[in-house]
């Protein structure tokens, strides 16, 4: 098989769906030698920020001299970016050799009357199997939605399960309350690891400390009076923790302060895992963490943002952190939504900001939203919008707006944000 033919092979799963479930990823996994039961495991799940504080926390270990396993999604540049071992993505030839015996295994599970697995229990089967090859000392596993059920909790030897801040998304999948979406996330607790959270809702700490009793596990929150000495900035921020003075995290927006907070909760659970970092590692990686698509510049006159905000609680915080970083300039928005988000909220807490909002239908995406109904749905709250025929006519229409001095933010769904950044940085080559 080829990468290419790999490619088409998993691009044929996504007629599967995406099936909350482990009874056919286990099955899978268990024909392919159940390769995750050889590895050791920080899990991490939450609505907004369990990237950010992933990215930290690899970054810290690699640091450290430890061979990390990365598994993420969505992507933002390319396929290849999900599955990484000390941040170099799988190669092409990995992809197609455990494509093949992923498809092998799928194959005779149909032939037996079993569900054939989905894209994403495929991915995972692939990421487990790569990094059982390459010998990693620890991954660092993101859920893709929610927990209990999701295809990355077959894990059985988790030593830290971590939480980002949990708030409301997939409502349709994973409950309609806080509490319901909570436990739903909390079930990637498990017996003999160390639960480590962001600070949460009353109704969610309830949620997360009841779990941990039950599995008999300590449970450990960001103290949130502990973090102190902040200094805000778009170029660099820093803060103080429990004694560590003046950490500098490599990602900015305002919420990167109390993710990277988790990240120093984590390590210090890690080590009592069997995975000690120095202090100086510590800092060497919070300070060379690198994750596009929160809150990253990626020009300069005009500069140009982008932002992967697409729920409630990420809207609420880019407002925050526009307002704080950037409060006089004026503001050109590029954004493109999917249907099935609550991007309703998001525009009305965000549009009035813009001197001028430019709509796109994010490519290659069946649950886009098209342009001109998202306009329509901005019209509400600013009447300066206006939709785009495609991306590269959103960046052209951004830029003719801007002056110098100007901030361009493109936001809203993390699919489109990979090919936005190419097409920036093309224009830019062809000046």
């Amino acid at each position: 098989m080829t990468y290419k033919e790999a490619r088409a092979f998993i691009d044929e799963t996504t007629k599967y769906g995406y099936i909350l479930g482990l009874e056919t990823v286990t099955e899978l996994l268990k024909r392919l030698g159940n390769p995750q039961d050889d590895l050791k495991f920080a899990h991490i799940a939450g609505t907004n920020g369990k990237g950010s504080i992933l990215a930290y926390v690899s970054t810290i270990l690699k640091e450290a001299g430890y061979k990390v396993g990365r598994y993420i999604s969505p992507t933002i540049f390319e396929y290849r970016e999900r599955i990484q071992v000390n941040e170099k993505y799988i190669t092409e030839e990995a992809v197609a050799r455990l494509a093949e015996q992923v498809q092998q295994a799928g194959k005779s599970m149909l032939a037996e009357g079993l569900s054939h697995p989905t894209c994403f229990e495929v991915e995972t089967a692939m990421a487990f199997l790569y990094f059982k090859e390459m010998n990693c000392d620890i991954v660092v596993l993101e859920t893709g939605m929610g927990g209990l059920t999701d295809a990355t909790n077959v894990v059985k030897t988790t030593l830290v399960a971590a939480f980002a801040s949990i708030s409301m998304d997939h409502m349709g999948f994973l409950g309609e309350t806080q509490e319901e979406i909570a436990r739903i996330k909390a079930g990637i607790i498990k017996p003999n690891s160390i639960v480590v959270s962001a600070p949460q809702k009353p109704e969610v700490h309830r949620v997360l400390q009841d779990m941990c009793s039950s599995q008999n596990v300590e449970y450990r929150e960001v103290e949130e009076e502990k973090i102190t000495d902040i200094c805000y900035g778009f170029e660099k921020q820093s803060f103080s923790y429990k004694g560590l003075k003046s950490l500098m995290p490599g990602l900015v927006g305002t919420c990167q302060i109390g993710n990277a907070s988790v990240a120093v909760e984590v390590m210090e659970a890690l080590k009592e895992q069997g995975f000690p970092v120095t202090e100086e590692e510590l800092r060497r990686g919070l300070s060379k963490t690198i994750w596009v698509g929160r809150f990253t510049a990626v020009d300069k006159n005009p500069l140009f943002v982008v932002d992967g905000a697409h729920n409630r609680d990420a809207a609420d915080r880019l407002l925050e952190t526009l307002e704080l970083y950037f409060p006089k300039k004026r503001k050109i928005f590029i954004l493109g939504v999917l249907a099935d988000k609550e991007y309703d909220y998001m525009v009305s807490r965000l549009a009035p900001l813009a001197e001028r909002i430019i709509t796109l239908m994010t490519p290659d995406n069946t649950r886009a939203l098209p342009a001109e109904d998202l306009a329509k749905a901005i019209r509400r709250y600013n009447s300066r919008v206006e939709a785009a025929d495609s991306l590269k006519d959103a960046v052209r229409r951004a830029e003719s707006y801007a002056k110098e001095d100007d901030l361009i933010l493109a936001f809203g769904s993390l699919s489109y944000l990979g090919d936005l950044v190419r097409e920036v940085h093309l224009r830019k080559e062809n000046i």
